[in-house]
């Protein structure tokens, strides 16, 4: 960002009226308040937010918190960005205002009217879905107007009527939103809503088949009763329709593994329908997609791959794989600290298992990563199940390993976490 440059680095100094008062910063969104002061959108907001009632700059009450976009103070920012534009300023784009509330609340009550024509409703919901998108702020506005309660009635009213189009736009908008655990039970405790939403994991439209995998993902997270959740994870092809969605390419449809791996995950919390997802073939997809993970998805994955080595099935399905075990040992110390848990986690189950994966764990050097894992700051927890696993493969070493390392004493370490 402009204002984030020092004057030196530009060779230009920033105007002191085009700076936010409260960052110091090149106003990007310029708003007044009450008392005629000018600030950055965003940082006016934030000290809003933490609870401050007074102007920052002249300490007075704030008699109402409505900011008004100052669109002279932005357009002649912009203006000076131009015309610095050799000293490496760009300029600063001009930003969306946020979404009006009486414009909302007329488009919930547009798309919400069963009176209203289906293409009328359609356009309402377009409109919203526009907006959400837009901001978290026009988020939060709609989400304050009741949005959720609408939109769960529109998606499970009439579910098989001639208004699919209708469901999936109301089902897309919805998963923009968390829900409420009140509003989470109300749909997984209806088995003809999750029967509904489990039909459309194998829609013709791949956008309305994530969007009902979010959906499956959001109200099993938000719902603590385990019979509940197990009532979900038991309805028939619900594993596949998800694992499915995991296949899709990740560069024509980026939301796919991301939200696939996420519902994936809440259904395996689920211990005694794991045995579905192995049945599904989610080891495998786990494994085939790992690489293709952000991070954050990577641990989700990882967690997932962990969860389903607890039961045999999962244990025999993973071991099958080739890539399985180098997988697993090559990502110890990688991807972050939970990552390297949830690895030694499965390998620790595999191994325990399989005598098969515990040579193709030794093959693959995870004796060098276990030794460099109970040195390192990793958690208690990794590194206790790293230290189970030394104990478990400690007859499977090579005698070479034991003895010739240039980076640490192997002998000693080793000895250090075997035997005691």
């Amino acid at each position: 960002m402009p204002g984030s440059l020092e004057p030196l680095d530009l060779g230009v100094q920033i105007p002191y009226h085009f700076r936010c008062p409260i960052s110091l910063e090149l106003m990007c969104d310029p708003v007044t308040v009450s008392t005629g002061q000018t600030y950055d959108r965003t940082s006016i907001e934030s000290w809003v937010a933490t609870g401050n009632t007074t102007c920052p700059v002249t300490r007075s009450p704030l008699t109402d918190f409505t900011l008004i976009p100052n669109h002279t103070l932005r357009r002649l920012i912009q203006d000076w960005c131009v015309a610095n534009r050799s000293f490496g300023v760009e300029r600063i784009p001009t930003p969306k205002q946020p979404a009006d509330p009486a414009l909302v609340r007329s488009l919930l009550t547009q798309a919400s009217s069963e009176s209203n024509a289906t293409h009328s409703r359609l356009a309402a919901l377009r409109r919203l879905r526009g907006l959400a998108r837009d901001s978290d702020k026009n988020r939060s506005v709609i989400s304050s107007l009741n949005v959720r309660e609408i939109l769960l009635h529109v998606v499970f009213s009439n579910a098989d009527s001639e208004s699919s189009e209708l469901h999936h736009e109301s089902l897309a908008l919805l998963v923009m939103f968390p829900l409420a655990e009140s509003e989470c039970v109300s749909v997984v405790s209806e088995p003809d809503r999750i029967a509904y939403l489990s039909r459309l994991l194998f829609h013709s439209s791949i956008e309305v088949q994530i969007n009902s995998a979010a959906l499956i993902e959001i109200v099993v997270a938000g719902t603590r009763s385990p019979d509940l959740r197990a009532q979900v994870s038991n309805v028939d092809e619900i594993f596949e329709g998800v694992i499915a969605i995991m296949k899709n390419p990740i560069a024509l449809y980026p939301r796919a593994l991301k939200i696939g791996v996420k519902a994936l995950f809440a259904l395996c919390l689920v211990k005694q329908t794991r045995h579905k997802a192995v049945s599904a073939g989610a080891a495998e997809t786990l494994i085939d997609r790992l690489a293709d993970f952000e991070k954050c998805d990577a641990e989700r994955a990882l967690a997932t791959i962990e969860l389903l080595c607890r039961v045999p099935s999962g244990c025999a399905a993973f071991s099958e794989h080739a890539l399985t075990v180098p997988l697993l040992v090559k990502i110890i110390l990688k991807i972050s600290d939970r990552a390297t848990e949830y690895a030694a986690g499965a390998l620790l189950s595999l191994c325990s298992s399989s005598e098969q994966s515990q040579t193709d764990a030794v093959a693959a050097g995870v004796l060098t990563q276990l030794l460099l894992l109970v040195q390192s700051d990793c958690t208690d927890r990794a590194k206790r199940k790293a230290q189970l696993l030394l104990k478990l493969l400690r007859d499977s070493w090579p005698e070479d390993s034991m003895g010739n390392s240039d980076d640490f004493p192997c002998s000693e370490v080793v000895v250090r976490f075997c035997c005691s």
